[in-house]
């Protein structure tokens, strides 16, 4: 482990503060990863260890965002980019929606907004929207009617659901969807990680990312789920630009990210950093 620990200018605490919280992430974090299906989707242990989080770490980051978000930068470009997939009668579903910043921001450019979270802590008291409902899942399932939902984001939950879960969730989104429906993913990529808290200590994430994700391993899991068609963006000077993940760009891909995969951990993530396609994946897969 690091002595010296190089904290990034969007954390604000100190390392004695950094430190407890590592050591209580990884610690409830082992227990997701060695446990059985049955525990986390039947007995609910999604939801204990997050509840656990929250409580234990009292100066996490969740617990400092400001609940009005209305001049928010990264909020409203968020929305800026999701606009491109709905319309003023659309229903949309956020899966890992946190304090529900976005879905409040969201709710007057929809007609409907579903909010489906595993933590009940984070959760709680919130002052939501009328046309915003709240949903606690198991953090597999997807609790709306089937073919009901136009569009569906995650942003920075991906990563947290145990490998053995992330097809099963996949897969109910897809059912949630209607038929033309979109689902946007924003997860971090493997290359310019760990980005959970274990990137001060480890070369690997061994916190609440329980799996930190190529884009090739990504697109493959969306088309075993059942989507029809996938494509993966990135917004470069106010532009978007989409690439269809299909062969032979997906061949591209897959010899692309196991060459820099190659590099020494250091040289690795310094440039899967600079770069504008390891940094973060939006992919988007289409029913």
């Amino acid at each position: 482990m690091s002595t010296q620990l190089k904290i990034k200018d969007s954390d604000d605490r100190t390392v004695e503060q950094i430190t407890e919280h590592y050591h209580i992430e990884k610690q409830l974090a082992d227990q997701l990863r060695h446990s059985t299906q049955s525990e986390r989707i039947e007995g609910s242990l999604y939801t204990q260890l997050y509840d656990a989080l929250f409580t234990k770490v009292t100066h996490h980051s969740h617990h400092s965002r400001p609940a009005d978000t209305s001049a928010n930068k990264l909020i409203q470009q968020r929305i800026d980019f999701l606009q491109h997939f709905m319309s003023d009668d659309s229903t949309f579903l956020e899966i890992g929606p946190g304090n529900c910043h976005l879905c409040r921001e969201i709710a007057p450019h929809v007609q409907q907004v579903y909010a489906v979270d595993v933590a009940t802590e984070i959760t709680k008291d919130l002052a939501l929207p009328k046309n915003v409902d709240l949903i606690i899942s198991d953090g597999c399932s997807i609790p709306t009617e089937p073919s009901s939902i136009d569009l569906a984001y995650s942003h920075q939950l991906m990563e947290h659901l145990h490998p053995e879960d992330a097809y099963d969730q996949l897969k109910n989104i897809c059912t949630a969807l209607k038929p033309g429906g979109t689902y946007v993913c924003v997860t971090p990529h493997r290359l310019s990680g760990p980005h959970d808290i274990s990137k001060y200590f480890d070369e690997v994430a061994t916190g609440f990312h329980l799996k930190e994700y190529s884009i090739v391993e990504l697109a493959q899991l969306f088309k075993q789920a059942g989507f029809s068609k996938i494509q993966i963006y990135k917004v470069f000077k106010n532009q978007i630009l989409s690439l269809p993940i299909i062969f032979p760009i997906s061949l591209f891909l897959l010899a692309l990210e196991k060459g820099v995969g190659l590099l020494p951990f250091a040289l690795r993530r310094t440039c899967a950093e600079k770069s504008l396609i390891f940094r973060t994946i939006t992919i988007a897969g289409v029913k």
